[in-house]
């Protein structure tokens, strides 16, 4: 089985290879429309904590504590990553985020998470 889960900054144009677009940040892009993003799912329950986030502040030297903790969130989030795992089984994925690192974001971690979850 092919699995396609994209990473994509919702402030980048959409493309309809995107498949089933999904953002994943808490609070809601600044300055952007439901029209422009085009998510098919805002899932805010599956981003970070409040406290988590401000403690990452996409910071490099914090991913890895970042990703610990975050991954320890999810697996309490069965039913919201099992829905993006099975959304990712069946046809592409794309996990949109706002913030500007391209590297250091919850959608990246989510999507190393997801994968792991596939394979198990």
């Amino acid at each position: 089985m092919q699995v396609d889960i994209k990473v994509k900054r919702v402030y980048n144009e959409y493309e309809i290879s995107d498949g089933f677009r999904v953002l994943v940040d808490r609070i809601w892009p600044r300055g952007m429309s439901k029209e422009r993003i085009k998510a098919d799912l805002w899932l805010k329950e599956i981003a970070p904590s409040n406290d988590l986030r401000k403690c990452f502040d996409h910071e490099a030297d914090r991913w890895e504590e970042f990703k610990r903790r975050y991954f320890a969130e999810l697996d309490k989030k069965g039913e919201l990553t099992h829905l993006l795992v099975e959304k990712a089984s069946k046809s592409t994925l794309t996990l949109l985020y706002s913030a500007s690192s391209k590297e250091y974001n919850q959608a990246v971690a989510l999507r190393e998470y997801l994968l792991s979850k596939m394979k198990q």
